[in-house]
């Protein structure tokens, strides 16, 4: 459960009061932000627990306290945090009376009692009910993929997915018919929505609608369409009695992931696992690596638990195809390749997920592993093919009119940076096709000095290398040393306005510079290494 205003109260550090809306401390606290505005109703979002001192509020004005509630309450403020013993040494009856008429929870927060510790109890508890949800609905993938795989099947899985979200779940084929439901009596309430269900199968998949049964309006049914294609191989139904949680939703997704799997008869095997790759692909480059993990599951989630790589293939669009240049087997140049780094793969005992996108192949592989390896030695026979045939006063494309793959490599990468390596697969990639290679990694494009690089992608590519090793500092939440160095730098080196501009102190700034050099085992003393940093800071932009 999230943290509410009564939980802080019962929090035995905190050592809260309770002045006023005692009834409603079992309201969920979203954030604890301290405000000393007479108005600070435009910077709320709702669900606040606001803190004060009543610094610049005149509290034992009756009519002003009655508006300054009034307000809070209407911007969705859960409740009022108030420090006694600094500006006032109780809370002023004005403002209790202005709480209790209102009904809204007023706390009576003691002087030794920090505004910051109320801040991280929320962030904690905030903190723990996310990774309970998480681990619930990894728990919750796991279970319904050992249902999905058993005799019953689809019937398994509907029967934990009810279990997880406390409700019910029916599967309808592409017709719209019935074909399971859990528990038993879901089906007639499922066939209720037969009317629902046929308004989404017009819809291209995937899709999705919220309705509510005839006879039960408290009953919320969630309607998601399975398949990857344009029509819909089927439909999920799932009705609880409130909105989905977290949790919950991570259990559906796993749930509308198996289902899409089991559905999509008419397709090969290796198609239903090329589609959960896009989808597990989709999500990291959006940046939801807990989604990406919960939809892999077992096909792809132990390459999401080690550094991967990423690596992007592409022919000249439009261009003819020679079988034997393609190796002698597909006519399809990727295609070649995606089976050549899957076989690799196979062989290594390791995972590749491997998704096609027009004249691009997209593949998310172990670093150091099988497949990596298998893309050098692929891109190395293509050399020798182009050398070969420049002995031969070929063209440097050989004799295929430029449909032999051209790759970029990413550096190594976890989920959280997918986004990042993709990008840099994309410009290896550029650069590739610049100097007529048949591979480039990211490390050879952002090696060396910046002046060579002075061209688009390339310089891309330099600033990546340069600063990644700052973005993944700042990306463990330890500090923000890539926006310190940036207004360090624009700022001359001059530490009191660098410092006014981040909003720090100068000793934080000098620290953080300092961090700055010990990680990219540079002096910012160096005029060349401020211009290359400069420089870098402003291609990524």
């Amino acid at each position: 459960m999230p943290p509410t205003l009564a939980s802080l109260v019962q929090h035995s550090a905190l050592k809260l009061g309770v002045r006023a809306g005692e009834d409603r401390l079992d309201t969920a606290v979203r954030w604890a932000h301290p405000s000393e505005l007479d108005d600070p109703v435009p910077y709320m979002e709702g669900g606040e627990l606001l803190l004060t001192t009543a610094m610049k509020l005149d509290a034992e004005d009756a009519d002003a306290m009655r508006r300054y509630v009034r307000r809070l309450a209407d911007a969705g403020v859960v409740g009022l945090g108030f420090a006694v013993g600094v500006n006032y040494e109780d809370i002023p009856q004005a403002l209790v009376d202005a709480a209790a008429e209102a009904g809204f929870p007023l706390l009576e927060v003691p002087r030794r009692t920090p505004f910051i510790a109320i801040s991280k109890a929320v962030s904690a508890a905030i903190a723990a009910d996310q990774y309970r949800a998480v681990t619930a609905g990894f728990d919750a993938q796991r279970e319904l993929t050992r249902a999905a795989l058993s005799a019953e099947g689809p019937t398994a899985l509907l029967d934990r997915l009810a279990a997880h979200v406390d409700g019910w779940a029916a599967l309808y084929d592409a017709s719209g018919a019935v074909v399971a439901a859990a528990p038993e009596w879901a089906a007639r309430r499922a066939a209720r929505l037969t009317a629902d269900v046929a308004r989404l199968r017009e819809r291209p998949a995937p899709a999705s609608a919220v309705v509510g049964a005839a006879d039960d309006r408290e009953d919320r049914v969630e309607l998601q369409s399975l398949g990857t294609g344009r029509r819909a191989r089927g439909v999920l139904a799932v009705g609880t009695g409130a909105p989905l949680g977290t949790a919950e939703r991570y259990a559906v997704h796993s749930a509308i992931a198996l289902l899409t799997l089991t559905t999509e008869r008419s397709r090969s095997l290796h198609e239903a696992e090329q589609r959960l790759g896009a989808a597990v692909l989709r999500m990291l480059l959006a940046g939801e690596p807990d989604h990406a993990r919960a939809v892999a599951g077992g096909l792809y989630g132990g390459l999401l638990d080690a550094p991967f790589r990423v690596l992007v293939a592409e022919t000249a669009p439009g261009a003819a195809v020679d079988e034997a240049a393609a190796g002698g087997g597909a006519a399809d140049p990727l295609g070649a390749l995606a089976d050549a780094l899957e076989a690799a793969a196979a062989r290594g005992g390791e995972s590749v997920l491997a998704v096609p996108d027009g004249d691009r192949l997209i593949v998310l592989s172990p670093d150091g592993g099988a497949a990596v390896a298998a893309c050098t030695e692929y891109a190395e026979a293509l050399e020798e093919r182009r050398g070969a045939a420049a002995g031969r006063h070929e063209s440097a494309a050989g004799s295929n009119g430029g449909a032999e793959p051209v790759v970029g490599l990413s550096a190594p990468a976890g989920p959280s940076a997918a986004a990042s390596a993709y990008r840099q697969a994309r410009q290896a990639l550029s650069v590739a096709r610049r100097r007529g290679r048949a591979l480039v990694e990211h490390e050879q494009v952002a090696a060396g000095s910046v002046l060579p690089l002075l061209a688009d992608d390339a310089v891309r590519a330099f600033a990546d290398g340069m600063l990644r090793a700052l973005h993944e500092h700042d990306a463990t939440g330890r500090g923000d040393l890539v926006a310190s160095l940036r207004a360090w730098l624009s700022r001359h080196g001059q530490w009191d306005a660098a410092a006014a501009d981040l909003g720090v102190h100068r000793h934080t700034l000098r620290y953080r510079m300092r961090r700055v050099e010990e990680i990219l085992g540079r002096s910012l003393d160096d005029p060349d290494v401020r211009m290359e940093l400069w420089l870098a800071l402003k291609a990524t932009d």
